[in-house]
């Protein structure tokens, strides 16, 4: 028995191990990005149509958790019917002086009684005329696709799409109202103004 261990001792003591890889070959988990903080608490309003909502949920979905990494965890989440809605729940919203800013979310494809490209303009411009009265910015991820198919490789480029459009909405969100807030500091401070 003794023999038998001893043999496999030696055996064991044979068996090279292999080279370990250098360890700058494996790949990196990516850097942890450390996002400012804000002086106040933020509150924002993402609004969102329920026309394909299959694929606009992709931007909300990606814009909480982006949102959520750049220190703005209150936000409370309203549906339209549709991106024409939009524009009034918005200003509504804005009113309340609850937000801090106010994001909308859409597609708008063809059919209905509008032509797609008349309602995305027509959503933006009222957008920006909300934003404009109450002060309260507004962000819109509302697109109009050149073409729109209701096939699954058209639902799948969009949902990818909207879910890119979801990181970039909360990074100028969270980016505007950081300096927002340093901006309306300076006029309080009477450095600006």
């Amino acid at each position: 028995m003794n023999q038998m261990l001893q043999d496999q001792d030696v055996q064991a003591s044979e068996v090279q191990t292999p080279e370990v890889e250098n360890a700058s070959d494996t790949p990196a988990s990516p850097p942890v990005v450390e996002h400012p903080r804000f002086a106040k608490p933020q509150r924002v309003a993402f609004v969102q149509s329920s026309w394909h909502r299959e694929v606009v949920e992709e931007c909300r979905i990606a814009f909480l958790k982006e949102i959520e990494a750049r220190h703005i965890t209150n936000v409370d989440v309203f549906e339209v019917p549709g991106s024409f809605e939009i524009p009034l729940h918005a200003q509504i919203l804005a009113k309340t002086r609850r937000y801090t800013a106010i994001v909308a979310a859409g597609l708008v494809v063809d059919g209905g009684i509008y032509r797609h490209e008349f309602v995305a303009d027509t959503v933006i411009k009222a957008l920006m005329d909300v934003q404009l009265r109450t002060e309260v910015p507004m962000f819109s991820a509302v697109l109009t696709p050149q073409q729109f198919h209701e096939t699954e490789v058209h639902y799948d480029f969009f949902r990818r799409h909207f879910s890119i459009k979801g990181v970039e909405v909360a990074e100028a969100c969270a980016n505007t109202l950081l300096s927002l807030e340093r901006l309306r500091g300076q006029v309080a401070a009477g450095i600006v103004g």
